[in-house]
């Protein structure tokens, strides 16, 4: 995305689509999602960011965020500063076809995470298979 993304707006407001209200009976994940779409994205914390994402929801204007948040993390990750794995792990699990359309941003990712160290388990392993994914050329 070659747009910088307006934090002020919410994920609503940026695709111009409201969506119903869940249904009384639904999850609280789907309660939860449905209200972090009302939210200004410029104040989704990095969880709430993990969880849409990982719903696979506001991707064209929350990976550009998520990319940002781990590529501003991850110089200091070698030194012991913080590093979230729920936000690696969503971004990183994206499918091929989503990275298919923000190839350069998959390109900002694979420098930002090619150094990382002491990933817990569960998500190294998503790390190497995105590292090794082949991306598309950037147009």
């Amino acid at each position: 995305m070659s747009t910088p993304v307006d934090r002020s707006r919410s994920l609503e407001q940026l695709e111009g689509q409201r969506w119903p209200a869940p249904p009384e009976d639904t999850t609280s994940m789907v309660k939860n999602v449905h209200e972090l779409r009302r939210r200004p994205v410029g104040e989704l914390q990095t969880h709430e960011l993990a969880r849409l994402i990982g719903q696979n929801v506001g991707l064209p204007w929350l990976l550009p965020l998520a990319v940002e948040i781990l590529r501003d993390t991850a110089a200091t990750q070698t030194t012991g500063g913080w590093y979230d794995d729920d936000l690696l792990y969503a971004v990183v699990t994206r499918n091929a076809a989503t990275w298919g359309e923000f190839p350069a941003l998959a390109r900002d990712l694979k420098e930002a995470v090619a150094g990382l160290k002491d990933l817990s388990r569960y998500v190294k392993t998503e790390v190497e298979a995105f590292l090794a994914m082949p991306l598309p050329d950037i147009r």
